[in-house]
């Protein structure tokens, strides 16, 4: 079958290793199945995959991507959660990991997944929406209904509109009845943020008319001075990600004389997946779709994230 591969990495060149062709048909241990991928969607953690972060070359080559939609092996429409794990909840469970980590990814014709982890796919939402829920926008659907802690009318501010997961809390934040700041460096990226549902955008660093309750943070190093200066006494930075860096300044005087919380999220559950297809059938949001390519045109894909030039998601059709 026709596969997209990491066959070697390198943090300087990451796309030196993308390679396309045939790679073997996936194999289904028990309690697993196969489903036939219609549409998979790229995240930056195909490229750090790529770069090396996370993986070690006594794994490689190995399928990369982590978002599907497709048919399971009874021809019904289901979503792939690509979170392998136990518990109830698996994101806590400490041998976890994501599909292309341990177990063959989803840019391919086929892949193999536990039964559990399939969840049907609303009729409303085509494959290609469908592929982009399991990372970005099931990440920023726990940042902001579960980890915030924050009641509809609460102000949000996100950092970096734009990628995946900053798009996705946008519209989902609009459509759960929050208050929606968003920043970026991009005068195009802020004024596609307002249609996308963001009430005030501001450029990076920006001094902000009133302190917010929470802020979303993917950004990482370039962005936390600011995260922590936008936050009201009390209030509380969610981070699912660092795109620009890990180890920014802790300014531990600033969290403990003000009370601030920060709070880490990864992924979500499988419950939260199935929640998150509701409420997108219920509010007829959907998702932010940059670009839609076929699987055999990848390397463009990983090109423009590489580059920096992508306003939501990037979708392969199989």
């Amino acid at each position: 079958m026709f596969a997209v591969t990491a066959t070697q990495t390198d943090p300087d060149n990451p796309l030196a290793g993308l390679t396309l062709g045939e790679h073997p048909e996936p194999k289904t241990p028990d309690g697993w199945t196969t489903v036939t991928v219609k549409a998979t969607a790229l995240n930056h953690h195909d490229l750090w995959t790529l770069k090396g972060v996370g993986i070690s070359q006594d794994r490689l080559p190995i399928v990369l991507g982590c978002d599907a939609a497709g048919l399971d092996e009874d021809g019904n429409e289901v979503i792939v959660h690509s979170v392998i794990g136990t518990g109830a909840d698996e994101t806590l469970d400490p041998k976890r990991s994501l599909l292309s980590e341990v177990y063959d990814g989803t840019f391919a014709e086929r892949v193999a997944v536990p039964r559990r982890n399939l969840v049907p796919k609303p009729a409303a939402l085509t494959f290609a929406e469908a592929a982009c829920l399991p990372t970005a926008w099931l990440t920023a659907y726990r940042m902001l209904f579960d980890k915030s802690g924050l009641e509809p009318g609460s102000t949000v501010l996100v950092q970096g509109a734009g990628g995946g997961v900053a798009t996705a809390l946008i519209a989902l934040g609009r459509a759960g009845g929050f208050r929606v700041w968003a920043t970026s460096r991009s005068e195009e990226k802020r004024e596609r943020a307002l249609s996308l549902g963001a009430d005030r955008v501001f450029e990076t660093g920006a001094r902000l008319p009133e302190r917010v309750d929470a802020v979303m943070e993917t950004v990482g190093q370039a962005t936390w001075d600011h995260s922590l200066k936008s936050l009201r006494p009390g209030g509380r930075i969610v981070v699912s990600g660092a795109t620009t860096g890990y180890a920014p300044p802790a300014e531990l005087n600033r969290v403990f004389f003000l009370q601030l919380s920060i709070s880490g999220s990864t992924m979500g559950t499988r419950d939260q997946l199935a929640r998150l297809t509701i409420f997108m059938e219920q509010t007829g949001v959907r998702p932010v779709i940059d670009r839609t390519m076929p699987l055999t045109e990848a390397r463009d894909g990983f090109e423009a994230m590489h580059r920096g030039e992508l306003f939501g998601k990037v979708v392969f059709t199989v």
